[in-house]
């Protein structure tokens, strides 16, 4: 669990809840259905026009990662590599083939199983690179989903704002109505800003963030797995392999 992401998003509601409270607004003026519509439901619907629906199904289904990101620990694959080396020196490749269906990881179970297949390294790398950039390409245009969404609510907080002030110039000869429709007006573009600012930039920086550890970690495991292919001492490999974790 990512204990920053959710004191992040406590603070940023605090902030603004807790800003509105001490400038005098208070919390009722952060309350609109006419900026909620205009702003939120503008937002989704301007990114449905922009985003594929698998991108869109691949955005939400990654929107976890920002409260639990995938696993990522290089050390324990480290370890793996080089407990299989040992194994490979010892009865040799084949050695490796009861341990394929056993790895959860579907990518190095991909990975083990050329390698056990007698692959050399160069198809190794192009086999394994291909499927990495493309899963790393499908995850970065999933993230900029909410980049975009960053993108079009300010916009759409601005257009709340002078929807807001063309109702209030309709009834200037109402001065009661006045104060009450320009801070109704400016509603929007606290929805707008505050949303884009403190929620969606955020989380498509954070999954971007997951997306390249991943991918870091896809990067080391072929290295590995083209080492082990190679044949080369467990040190070595080990040695290699550890460079990664700086």
């Amino acid at each position: 669990m990512d204990l920053l992401s959710i004191v992040g998003l406590v603070l940023a509601a605090v902030s603004i809840g807790l800003g509105a409270i001490l400038k005098g607004a208070g919390l009722h003026a952060l309350i609109s259905s006419a900026a909620f519509m205009i702003v939120v439901v503008g937002t989704v619907a301007a990114i449905c026009v922009q985003t594929p629906l698998e991108v869109m199904r691949r955005a939400f289904a990654m929107l976890p990662w920002v409260f639990r990101p995938p696993p990522c620990e290089p050390a324990l694959l480290v370890r793996k590599i080089v407990e299989w080396s040992n194994i490979s020196r010892r009865q040799g490749l084949l050695g490796l083939d009861s341990l394929i269906n056993a790895e959860s990881d579907a990518f190095l179970r991909k990975g083990l199983q050329l390698v056990v297949d007698g692959s050399d390294p160069e198809t190794i790398r192009n086999t394994l690179e291909l499927d990495l950039h493309a899963r790393e390409a499908a995850d970065t245009r999933a993230a900029r989903v909410f980049e975009g969404m960053g993108v079009y609510s300010p916009t759409l907080g601005i257009i709340g704002a002078v929807l807001g002030l063309m109702a209030v110039m309709q009834n200037l000869n109402d001065p009661s109505k006045l104060g009450h429709g320009i801070a109704a007006a400016f509603t929007a573009t606290v929805y707008g800003i505050g949303m884009a600012n403190l929620f969606f930039l955020p989380i498509a920086n954070k999954l971007k963030v997951a997306v390249a550890a991943h991918t870091h970690l896809n990067e080391m495991q072929i290295e590995g797995l083209i080492a082990l292919a190679q044949g080369e001492n467990p040190r070595i490999i080990e040695g290699r392999l550890l460079g990664f974790l700086h």
